[in-house]
């Protein structure tokens, strides 16, 4: 399969809101904070959004995010993508210190499902994503987000 870099998705995020520990992991909560999605075909603001982050005791959090980001034409789209964070020594001294990671630092996968009513964006919505993600400066993620070269959106 080949794969076609669409976007790059950068938002940044408050300060964790512990929910604790509990029987299948340590969750946390982060508010979005702003951010951009920069590509040729999709780009815009991020208006919104949270991430209900799980740590297992297997040292991966489980990412489960949703966001909303209006285009740079006023259209609105639903995020929504859930993915793996290897928690390794890079990604907990970049947190702990406020700087980044490379994407080639740790395991960092994503699947972003988008939804839109836009008819100027219906391709998303039969659209497969794939992203590997970083972590910004400060308190903050990157993903490159690509999709298969063939189907629906090729």
């Amino acid at each position: 399969m080949e794969l076609v870099h669409e976007f790059t998705f950068r938002a940044g995020l408050k300060p964790p809101l512990p929910v604790g520990a509990g029987p299948i992991g340590t969750r946390m909560y982060y508010e979005i904070d702003g951010g951009e999605v920069v590509g040729e075909r999709l780009s815009g603001t991020i208006r919104g959004g949270g991430e209900w982050a799980l740590i297992g005791p297997d040292g991966f959090l489980r990412v489960d995010v949703r966001a909303q980001v209006e285009t740079h034409d006023g259209a609105f789209l639903y995020v929504q993508y859930f993915g793996l964070l290897e928690m390794n020594a890079a990604v907990m001294g970049a947190i702990e210190n406020g700087t980044g990671t490379e994407f080639t630092d740790q395991y960092f996968c994503t699947n972003p499902r988008i939804e839109t009513g836009d008819p100027r964006y219906s391709w998303v919505n039969t659209t497969f994503f794939v992203g590997e993600g970083r972590v910004l400066p400060g308190l903050g993620i990157e993903y490159r987000v690509y999709r298969p070269s063939r189907g629906a959106a090729g």
